[in-house]
């Protein structure tokens, strides 16, 4: 590779990644800002209470106006399989980048 050939090369790849680990840490700062919200969903999820408040949406007990999408029967179930999806592949990613450097 020629010199003037390395330079453009390389400052296209600078080009590339800059922006990329602007937006990751943006986006690490917001996944990080939300796992209390998480956990809570969670326990949220997994006691009585959702069952509760299913059961009560299913027997017309409900307002007809009130949101509910956090009753539908996939809608915490998907968002905690996505964060933990999510979160095993930042460990492989971390992983993969100590284990090259």
């Amino acid at each position: 590779m020629e010199q003037i050939e390395r330079i453009q090369h390389f400052e296209e790849l600078l080009d590339r990644v800059t922006p990329v680990l602007a937006n990751l840490d943006e986006a690490l700062d917001a996944f990080d800002g939300i796992q209390t919200d998480v956990q809570e969903l969670a326990a949220y999820y997994e006691g009585g209470s959702w069952r509760e408040d299913f059961e009560a949406d299913e027997a017309g007990k409900l307002p007809a106006g009130l949101k509910r999408g956090v009753l539908s029967e996939d809608g915490i179930y998907d968002v905690l399989s996505d964060h933990y999806a999510l979160t095993v592949r930042l460990l492989d990613t971390v992983s993969s980048i100590l284990k090259n450097r």
